[in-house]
């Protein structure tokens, strides 16, 4: 719950009042998120719903990847994308790069926790960088401050061959 006291006029006629919200009547911000290439091609969307001004980039990862992993907990036909952050494979972990899985298989449930750990190392060993608003998040404490129309860009690295 949120509160704030509106001061006494200066006329003094009134009491001052005191306005409290419950956190479930805030207004939440929408926002997207894009996978992108490096060319900047948009290879896959969606979107967040935040009850809070600001967030982490951890903060941020986790949300996606915990959605991510419900999404192909429960088993939706398209769940697992191929462009997915997270990639879970039969070993439990998962892998930052484009899926390669076999349609019609019976996916085994994934452990949240665990795959956020993984995204949040590949963040800090810059296997993906984000932009947000089109600025640079380079540490998992950068604050992202959110609103409507927020637009975040995940885009992977992909190593070269031989390299």
């Amino acid at each position: 719950m949120f509160c704030f006291r509106l001061p006494e006029t200066p006329k003094k006629q009134y009491d001052s009042f005191v306005f409290c919200l419950e956190e479930s009547s805030m207004i939440a911000a929408t926002i997207t998120i894009q996978d992108q290439n490096l060319a900047g091609k948009v290879l896959h969307e969606l979107f967040l719903k935040f009850r809070t001004n600001h967030i982490s980039a951890a903060e941020l990862i986790a949300e996606r990847v915990r959605q991510e992993v419900a999404a192909y907990n429960d088993r939706a036909a398209d769940a697992l994308l191929r462009h997915s952050l997270v990639i879970p494979t039969d070993r439990g972990d998962i892998v930052i790069q484009e899926s390669r899985g076999k349609k019609g298989a019976n996916p085994q449930p994934v452990d949240a926790e665990k795959q956020i750990a993984v995204a949040l190392k590949a963040f800090e060993q810059n296997a993906f960088f984000i932009l947000a608003d089109n600025r640079q998040l380079e540490t998992l404490d950068d604050m992202v401050y959110l609103h409507d129309g927020l637009v975040v860009n995940f885009i992977k690295l992909t190593p070269l061959v031989g390299g």
